[in-house]
């Protein structure tokens, strides 16, 4: 059974979310929906780990990074999302492994992540 002050406590949230929608869409009005179907792309470089090989200060435990070349002298660095590919692959802890990467590539946490979809080691 429904109760007045629930009824109200949801038309409030409704209300809410509309005016929050109504509103991102009147400050961002150029702002696009992204594809879910994200094209894969394929890098190939050196994994390492972010803890172990790399010394980063907020790694806690291992975690794939692969290191690829821009060809000008840069380094850009894709850490491994940690997927059924990646635990297949295994983790590169301690060593530097010539690999070749393929998946979907995404922004967080003012990183760059690499889901993969095949990972080839050399």
């Amino acid at each position: 059974m429904r109760t007045p002050a629930l009824i109200g406590v949801l038309s409030l949230a409704l209300a809410s979310a509309t005016v929050l929608a109504n509103h991102a869409s009147a400050v961002t009005p150029n702002v696009s929906v992204v594809d879910a179907t994200t094209a894969e792309e394929t890098f190939k470089g050196t994994l390492v780990c972010a803890q172990c090989g790399l010394k980063k200060p907020d790694a806690h435990e291992c975690q794939d990074v692969l290191l690829v070349d821009d060809g000008k002298g840069n380094t850009a660095e894709y850490y491994i999302t940690k997927n059924d590919v990646a635990e297949k692959a295994g983790e590169a802890c301690t060593l530097k492994i010539p690999a070749t990467v393929t998946g979907t590539v995404s922004q967080k946490d003012g990183k760059t992540w690499l889901t993969p979809s095949k990972i080839e080691k050399h």
